[in-house]
């Protein structure tokens, strides 16, 4: 539901940030409070000076001091501040107070609303660049439930000051969104960067949910992330939930396993636990702070053309019927998904791949956009405590192909061996031979072409999903 004033005419597709939180203000019916920690009063401050705000804001506070913080709000058990559990008891204590204390007798037509946000901003010696979350709890009927949106930004800019300035727009941006963009999720999320250049903010976790957000799919709005370019890579969870990649990630251990999962077969799954047995076997990596992940980048999304969303929500919904991790990511090369990850942990990192996307690899062609070529990509990959645990395959002869017999340009060879003798490449030794002849692409034509068979080649309980949920254009 789109909130309109009577008589008042839609403002241009991109007004301006004064604009929007004039619209707000004038408002009459929207109400509510906001509660801003660490960078300062940025999003409030923009309703005060657009005028007539006090027909908007009940309240405005900043609880910086740490114990009055923990007064108000609750103390965590992680002693840690800016994280979605503090934001969440943020939403929480501001609109109870709300509730409490602006009586809805007198007052049966507005329409409660409150913003929060946890944010830390770039330390004076530039090492930590600043993050935080917000998010907003409202409704656009007095008699509704309220719907909510929440997302976490990690800011690029070098100074608070400019990190403080987007953080101000982001927010009248997301508020502006709540009320007159809820009915287009998709379009509210590009309509977050209106005014703001992209490379100052990223928006890495998004979540929504309510009676204006039933039929919005998070994992659907995570892809839109990566998509829009406003993030490199996303995360969710086996319920769908769209997740923080910086936590689930953080000092973890990581085996990440890259397919196009369409459908998810035996094969990926026997790579993936071979791969995680060797890996936890590893000295150096405790199995309780691993983390295994399921990629699919957006290469491989779009391989087909223009991005199938029902396609990817195929894949997704069985990976996550399975109790599986995933990613979507904007990373074409290995390196940079190793990079990426590399950024929140110092522990051990694995790639569980098959022989001919480790082939690939080695392909100079990949790395032209590098100055130093090859080198330094594999430089960025094998630097860091990286691991490759090597699924083998057949050739047309029926010889097993390995890291020992695998074919690569004469010019690779002896960079090769020197991953290979540093202990960086291990074969996957215990595999089941069986599997090596299933190939998804081949798989995916049966389930099109409405041929049998294809069933035996998918893990437990898949096939009658793909069936039940008429996935990948199987025929009815």
């Amino acid at each position: 539901m789109t909130v309109n004033l009577p008589g008042e005419t839609e403002l241009e597709n991109r007004p301006s940030i004064e604009a929007k939180a004039l619209r707000i203000n004038l408002n009459r019916f929207i109400y509510g409070t906001f509660a801003e920690i660490g960078a300062g009063q940025e999003v409030v401050r923009h309703f005060f000076r657009a005028g007539s705000s006090s027909g908007t804001i009940a309240k405005t506070m900043s609880a910086y001091d740490k114990n009055f913080s923990d007064n108000i709000y609750g103390e965590e058990n992680d002693k840690r501040y800016v994280t979605e559990a503090r934001l969440n008891r943020m939403l929480d204590h501001e609109m109870k107070l709300l509730e409490d204390r602006i009586p809805r007798k007198e007052n049966p037509n507005k329409m409660f609303f409150t913003y929060a946000n946890t944010v830390a901003t770039i330390d004076f010696a530039k090492k930590f660049k600043g993050h935080g979350w917000m998010g907003i709890r409202f409704q656009t009927n007095p008699n509704d439930s309220y719907s909510e949106i929440t997302l976490h930004v990690r800011f690029h800019q070098s100074e608070a000051r400019l990190q403080q300035e987007v953080l101000g727009l982001i927010g009248v941006n997301l508020i502006y969104g709540a009320f007159y963009k809820n009915d287009e999720p998709k379009e509210l999320l590009r309509y977050l960067y209106d005014h703001i250049d992209k490379d100052a903010i990223e928006i890495d976790t998004i979540n929504f949910k309510g009676p204006l957000f039933r039929s919005v799919d998070n994992r659907l709005m995570s892809l839109q992330l990566v998509k829009n370019g406003m993030t490199d890579a996303v995360m969710f969870n086996p319920e769908g939930s769209n997740i923080l990649p910086a936590r689930e990630l953080y000092k973890k251990n990581i085996l990440a396993l890259r397919g196009s999962f369409r459908p998810v077969t035996l094969v990926n799954i026997d790579m993936f636990e071979k791969a995680l047995d060797a890996f936890i076997k590893e000295p150096e990596v405790d199995e309780n702070k691993t983390v295994v992940i399921f990629e699919i980048t957006l290469s491989n999304l779009s391989a087909q053309g223009e991005i199938d969303e029902k396609d990817f929500m195929d894949r997704a919904k069985l990976l996550c019927s399975m109790g599986y991790m995933v990613m979507i990511s904007n990373f074409k090369e290995y390196y940079k998904l190793v990079d990426y990850l590399s950024e929140y942990t110092k522990k051990q990192l694995a790639l569980s791949m098959g022989v001919s996307n480790f082939v690939e690899i080695f392909d100079e062609q990949y790395y032209q956009d590098l100055g130093g070529g090859i080198l330094e990509a594999f430089g960025k990959m094998f630097y860091n405590n990286l691991k490759v645990y090597l699924y083998p395959m057949k050739d047309d002869n029926g010889n097993i192909i390995n890291s020992t017999n695998l074919k690569l340009h004469p010019r690779m060879k002896d960079f090769y061996k020197f991953f290979k003798y540093n202990g960086k490449i291990v074969d996957i030794i215990d595999f089941e031979e069986e599997y090596l002849k299933i190939f998804s692409r081949e798989i995916l034509k049966q389930i099109r072409d409405g041929k049998s068979g294809w069933e035996k080649h998918l893990p437990k309980g898949v096939a009658s999903l793909v069936k039940k949920n008429k996935m990948f254009g199987i025929k009815s």
